[in-house]
């Protein structure tokens, strides 16, 4: 072959090399993903806080590259739809494909859990708030109440229940009296116990009747001595000016039995009455708090 023929073919070559050349440049791109030009607009328009023309700029970054070469681009559109779109389940795919070309990346962890809470939010939108959460906060505080109450409650049974096996009076024999015809009366049978809570109620039941034979037996109960350390209770309730500070554990029952022997709603009605302005409500205790005792 003459070298007049060979130059046209080299040119032709040359031609075709060049074109195929510029074809594969024009399929893969040559900058990084965070120097393209819609990516970086991307980012100033969000911190101006024009979410929605970020998002667009994301987009066509991902139009631009294709979804397998994007995976910051995607990040940033998925942040966007789940936070100021409120589109959780666009926000779940952007989210996935992030992960499914990063998944080994710094953020990887970050964005697992940006894809938890849109999964989370786009439930909430298909079913509604679950009920419970918003009494969970006051759950733990009903379960201690009950369980202070409970306790108190139990104590005063057994308190109850010691009271009445020693509230017990058995009555005394009556010796024989003589009889004045010459005999002797019967023996009266023993008296079947009385049940009684105080001597008070002892002492104000009336005589028996009158004992066979004319004569009359007085039945009452032996008087109790007097036990060391005790003394009447003075009349016109429990002094003023008394003040409490509150125990760990404690509840309102257990100090209005402290102070007046038994734990009514009545009288911790009225240390709260009396402690309205440190309480919000009956439940409403901590250590160390000073309570007024009416």
């Amino acid at each position: 072959m003459t070298l007049s023929r060979k130059i046209p073919a080299l040119l032709a070559l040359g031609a075709l090399l060049l074109g195929a050349g510029c074809g594969a440049g024009e399929r893969t791109p040559v900058a990084a993903e965070i120097d393209e030009p819609s990516y970086r607009e991307g980012q100033q328009l969000k911190n101006q806080g024009r979410n929605n023309e970020a998002l667009a700029a994301f987009l066509r970054v991902i139009e631009k590259r294709g979804e397998q070469a994007s995976a910051e681009s995607h990040l940033e559109a998925g942040l966007i739809y789940l936070n100021n779109i409120r589109d959780p389940l666009e926000a779940a795919h952007q989210f996935r494909k992030y992960l499914e070309l990063q998944p080994n990346s710094k953020q990887a962890d970050l964005v697992r859990g940006q894809l938890e809470n849109a999964k989370r939010q786009y439930a909430l939108m298909l079913h509604g708030p679950n009920p419970l959460e918003a009494v969970q906060p006051d759950l733990q505080e009903q379960i201690d109440r009950l369980t202070r109450e409970n306790t108190e409650l139990k104590a005063q049974l057994a308190a109850a229940q010691a009271n009445a096996a020693s509230a017990f009076v058995r009555l005394p024999r009556v010796a024989a009296e003589a009889d004045p015809a010459g005999g002797s009366a019967a023996t009266p049978a023993a008296m079947p116990p009385i049940v009684t809570t105080n001597d008070a109620a002892v002492a104000a039941a009336p005589p028996p009747p009158p004992a066979p034979g004319g004569s009359s037996a007085f039945f009452a109960s032996p008087a109790r001595p007097a036990t060391a350390g005790t003394s009447a209770k003075p009349a016109g309730g429990p002094p003023a000016g008394r003040t409490h500070v509150v125990q760990q554990g404690e509840g309102l029952f257990g100090i209005a039995k402290k102070y007046y022997g038994a734990g009514s709603m009545a009288r911790v009605q009225a240390i709260y009455e009396a402690n309205r302005d440190v309480m919000k409500n009956e439940n409403d205790l901590r250590p160390g708090m000073e309570l007024k005792i009416p």
